[in-house]
């Protein structure tokens, strides 16, 4: 088991849309590639190789040096059964580990209850941006969504200090129940000032949301569930793909190497593990001009203490052996998930992903 010096970390950065995987990790080497992608494709002398069969995409190179320092684990052909390529089913699906029933209890949810058992500290789950992703939503677990942490905290519109302290004493007693340790504000809204950082963050929701998580991974508050979403369903490329994800990866991969820089500046960068991940993948033809939705994709963890390199089997996209004009998934989402929850958190798997699956030696 992994041991860092403090408590592992997890931040979860969720590619809502569907990210195309074949042109995210892209298998030059196999010439249907080329046959069946003529207008959606890279060309191979563009293409960052990360062996002789595949490639990061080009705009990709702040991810590919950090995969060259064996900070990078590319999860190939992950999914699961009985995809129907519904945005809102998959992503239910990796929210709650149920691909047969629909469920209510998310895997975040059970981990943080796993975590702090006593609701000890509200902070232990942070959100950053709107709403809660159903993998948080558990009866009885807090967790705290930020949208902004310079203006954090309850009512900040009323100035008035009066007015304030009567309107938070209200909320108190109506929302005591569901606030059992605490209140959120008391934890997150001092994060910002203890914060200070050479790393220019870039200015989209994705850059200052990072940003965010590693204000309060360096406040130290006690926050061991990290989340995002990249915006939403920005990923779902049914046309002007090329441009499009282009754009999306070049943001994605230079936020991420700025997130560890400035982890690595505070030298916190050995307790954090990253997990990038999007509900499916996309068709194996393109459509003209882009893809439409598919089952098999490709997850990325990043962190220090990962075991960089390729992981699983990358599906063929020979016509007969794809899956109804997908990608064949070949190993379970599951599976990443209890690596993760066992080898880097130090839990037992099990009664969070709802089974035993197969792990990867993922961590060093």
């Amino acid at each position: 088991m992994t041991t860092p010096t403090k408590a592992p970390v997890l931040v979860v950065v969720q590619l809502s849309g569907g990210n195309d995987a074949i042109n995210t990790v892209i298998p030059y080497g196999d010439p249907n590639y080329y046959d069946e992608r003529p207008a959606v494709q890279v060309p191979e002398n563009q293409v960052l190789a990360l062996n002789n069969h595949v490639g990061f995409h080009p705009v990709m190179e702040p991810l590919k040096q950090l995969y060259d320092t064996g900070k990078v684990a590319v999860i190939q052909g992950v999914g699961f059964p009985h995809c129907n390529r519904s945005h809102f089913r998959s992503m239910d699906v990796w929210h709650t580990c149920e691909p047969d029933t629909f469920a209510t209890e998310g895997w975040l949810g059970r981990t943080i209850r796993d975590l702090d058992p006593t609701k000890e500290n509200v902070v232990t789950g942070v959100n950053y941006g709107r709403g809660l992703p159903h993998a948080f939503m558990l009866p009885g677990v807090p967790v705290a969504s930020v949208a902004n942490l310079e203006a954090y905290g309850l009512l900040p519109g009323i100035e008035e200090e009066q007015q304030r302290l009567a309107a938070l004493d209200t909320f108190t007693r109506i929302y005591s129940p569901a606030l059992e340790a605490g209140l959120t504000y008391e934890y997150l809204s001092p994060v910002p000032e203890h914060y200070t950082s050479s790393v220019e963050y870039g200015n989209n929701s994705v850059a200052r949301y990072l940003r965010m998580m590693a204000q309060t991974i360096i406040a130290d508050v006690g926050t061991r569930i990290l989340y995002t979403t990249a915006p939403y369903n920005s990923f779902d490329l049914h046309g002007s793909a090329m441009t499009l994800q282009a754009k999306l990866w070049t943001e994605v991969a230079h936020y991420v190497q700025d997130f560890f820089d400035d982890l690595h500046e505070h030298n916190l960068g050995d307790n954090v593990t990253m997990l990038l991940f999007s509900e499916f993948g996309r068709r194996v033809k393109d459509n003209g001009s882009g893809t439409d939705h598919g089952t098999g994709g490709v997850a990325l963890v990043v962190g220090d203490k990962v075991k960089g390199g390729l992981y699983s089997e990358y599906p063929s996209l020979a016509p007969a052996k794809q899956a109804d004009g997908d990608l064949q998934f070949n190993y379970d989402f599951r599976g990443l998930y209890a690596t993760i929850l066992e080898q880097w958190m130090g839990l037992d798997s099990k009664a969070i992903v709802n089974g035993s699956f197969e792990q990867l030696d993922l961590f060093a």
